[in-house]
């Protein structure tokens, strides 16, 4: 058979059962390489499998005895996939079934062999969109492609990432055979006062963060439960809340207001970026007021929806398919709410909550063209690579956030006896100098042209100036009475709002900003737990390059060498933006540090294992969430009087500054 044939080419010097992890990383990178033009000849088996290969004749290696592949191969020789060369977006619900078709495929391949035939195949048949969100879900959940690192998404796809001047001058570099590194300035302008915090909502690791945590936790995922999945969806997103007030802070701005259905959206948007095939993303303009999305939703049922949720919050229970309730004031409650409001497959009842998130998005991005009058492709709202540009985001999310502080706010302050950890006195908390500056980084833009055998490839680079913070550490002094594993959460409150007046503790702990959460074992008598602001359990560095994710590759397969990579999982806060932005004076922040049991742990190797060290906002892929506490503890209820954690031994506070500096 044709495909036996190739397959034993593609997997030469690969162990016996072909799925070592440098080939199946060899295979990934070279299905993502130049993805807008057909797999290239110097990909020679890979090319020939992608014509060769035959879904339908391999149905007898899928778990789910080919109905996954069968169902797709139904509807592409029928012709009713999307074609190649058009926009995609998860928010359409066409196209987000014909990528979730190839998703169950691809998750139910026994064996990489399988796994990619059906990907060259299908790289070659369907929409490139489609595929590049198919085969990153795929691989991220998939038990044959563990370990395979994902190249970064704004090397793939580079266009959903960069302004679109940057992207024709990488264009007129290739047609003149002329390498560069091209500089890339924010949206707006000096005008435009929300220009000055455009550098967190565009930053390319932000934008890859919300992206990834989006496939790490699908809205749409129907496998197995994933563990507090609706209450990750509110940490993270408030975190991306409280991130955001934090920046505005330090750029003299007011924290952002929250969306209103019945007021103008004020802040308008000029993505300045096109798709890479179907025109530009679509500008809004200032003050524009809310109109019904034709074919989506009325304002109206936006508004329902809301009332529905808040019903709930009032009641203290969301209502099942069944008439049942499910109490929702307890730790759980943000659970069900987060599942509800989003609204993901694990809503009690979707049919009546709706999907008060996913359904904002797109109400959002339409506002261009609500009655598709100029049939403007989706805007940057309907995409999770760009959505954060847009200020808009930001105010739907405070709008959802405070939805969430709501039902926070009705269940009764944790008392001290709660809170208090007796083993414990953190005695002092020791802190480097707090400071940021910016950088510029370089990425490559290769990905978003088209090439031909006969053409070459010109080296072409985005330059970006991101936020940065120089690295420090931190000494938390104590005193413990006994021998024994506890649980360590780090938070950032700023201490004064945008009119410099002092913040109680139940203003700004609402604004905590989760620096760590993490697991040590403290020892009787008097010392001290050191620890590196590389360790934050909340961020990820920058990916590896694609291009050096491909030449380490390649090397590993060639030389027959075991493929070593450090680079874990795409989910995760960026590590450039672990501090908000300070400025000249200092902005003021209450560092907090709360030390509790060890049992409070729900692994019992965490002191030992950091698990990539990203558990903060995106968990533990496949195992439950690390920290037993509600996701924000203790900061996540009322905290009426400052008493009730001024005298705590296992509590610590003190106001550090955060400086910016130009030169560093």
């Amino acid at each position: 058979m044709k495909w036996a044939a190739v397959a034993a080419v593609l997997l030469v010097a690969a162990v016996a059962d072909g799925t070592d992890l440098a080939h199946r990383q060899q295979a990934v990178n070279r299905l993502l390489y130049r993805i807008y033009s057909p797999i290239p000849s110097k990909f020679g088996e890979l090319k020939t499998l992608s014509s060769s290969f035959e879904p339908r004749a391999h149905t007898s290696h899928c778990n789910d005895g080919g109905n996954a592949v069968n169902h797709l191969m139904d509807e592409y020789e029928a012709g009713r996939l999307l074609k190649q060369h058009n926009w995609f977006s998860l928010f359409n619900t066409r196209q987000r079934e014909e990528a979730l078709m190839l998703v169950d495929v691809l998750l139910n391949c026994e064996d990489f062999d399988t796994f990619v035939g059906n990907a060259a195949f299908f790289r070659e048949h369907m929409n490139e969109g489609e595929f590049v969100y198919a085969l990153y879900v795929a691989v991220t959940h998939s038990d044959v492609m563990q370990e395979v690192v994902l190249p970064p998404l704004y090397e793939v796809t580079p266009h959903m990432f960069t302004n679109s001047e940057v992207i024709d001058k990488a264009y007129a570099a290739k047609m003149t055979q002329t390498p560069g590194d091209f500089k890339m300035t924010f949206t707006g302008s000096k005008k435009n006062k929300e220009q000055r915090v455009a550098y967190f909502g565009e930053d390319i690791g932000m934008n890859s963060h919300h992206v990834h945590w989006h496939m790490d936790f699908p809205f749409w995922w129907h496998g197995d439960e994933i563990d507090r999945k609706g209450e990750l969806f509110f940490w993270a997103h408030h975190q991306l809340t409280v991130r955001f007030d934090a920046e505005r802070l330090s750029n003299y701005l007011p924290p952002v207001d929250e969306l209103y259905w019945d007021r103008p959206i004020k802040e308008g948007f000029a993505p300045h970026t096109n798709y890479k095939y179907g025109g530009e993303f679509p500008t809004r303009p200032d003050n524009k007021n809310f109109e019904d999305v034709d074919g989506v939703a009325r304002i109206r049922d936006m508004k329902e929806m809301e009332s529905r949720i808040r019903d709930a919050i009032a009641h203290g229970y969301v209502d099942k398919v069944d008439g049942s309730h499910i109490d929702i004031d307890n730790d759980h409650g943000i659970d069900v709410l987060g599942a509800a409001i989003e609204s993901s497959t694990s809503s009690a009842n979707p049919a009546y909550y709706g999907a008060l998130h996913n359904q904002a998005h797109r109400v959002l991005g339409a506002q261009a063209d609500p009655h598709g009058k100029f049939n403007t492709p989706p805007g940057v709202m309907e995409h999770f690579e760009t959505a954060t540009r847009d200020p808009s985001f930001f105010r739907l999310h405070k709008y959802m956030d405070n939805i969430f502080k709501e039902h926070k706010d009705k269940l009764p302050p944790y008392t001290a006896d709660e809170l208090k950890y007796d083993n414990v006195e953190v005695t002092d908390v020791a802190i480097d100098e707090l400071s940021t500056f910016f950088e510029d980084f370089v990425f490559d833009l290769g990905n978003a042209l088209d090439t031909t055998d006969n053409v070459d490839d010109v080296d072409v680079h985005a330059l970006i100036p991101r936020l940065n913070h120089k690295p420090f550490h931190y000494n938390i002094h104590y005193h413990a009475d006994h021998d024994e594993k506890v649980s360590i959460r780090v938070y950032l409150t700023p201490v004064r709002d945008e009119n410099d007046i002092k913040m109680n503790i139940d203003e700004n702990r609402w604004h905590a900003i989760l620096v760590d959460n993490f697991w040590a074992e403290v020892k009787a008598g008097t010392h001290n737990i050191r620890r590196s602001s590389f360790d934050s359990s909340v961020t990820i560095p920058d990916r590896i390059s694609f291009e050096e994710l491909m030449r380490k590759t390649d090397e590993a397969v060639n030389d027959g060498l075991v493929l070593a990579l450090n680079s874990g999982r795409s989910c995760g806060h960026p590590h450039n933006l672990l501090l908000p932005k300070g400025n000249k004076e200092g902005v003021e922040f209450w560092l907090n540090v709360h030390v509790t049991s060890g049992d409070d742990a729900a692994h019992s190797d965490l002191h030992s294992n950091d698990y990539d060290s990203n558990h903060g906002y995106c968990g533990i892929q496949g195992k439950e969430y690390p920290d037993k506490r509600p996701m924000g503890y203790p900061f996540d209820r009322r905290i009426p009087d400052i008493r009730v954690v001024k005298e705590l031994p296992n509590f610590f506070g003190k106001v550090v500054r955060i400086y910016h500096k130009e030169d560093h």
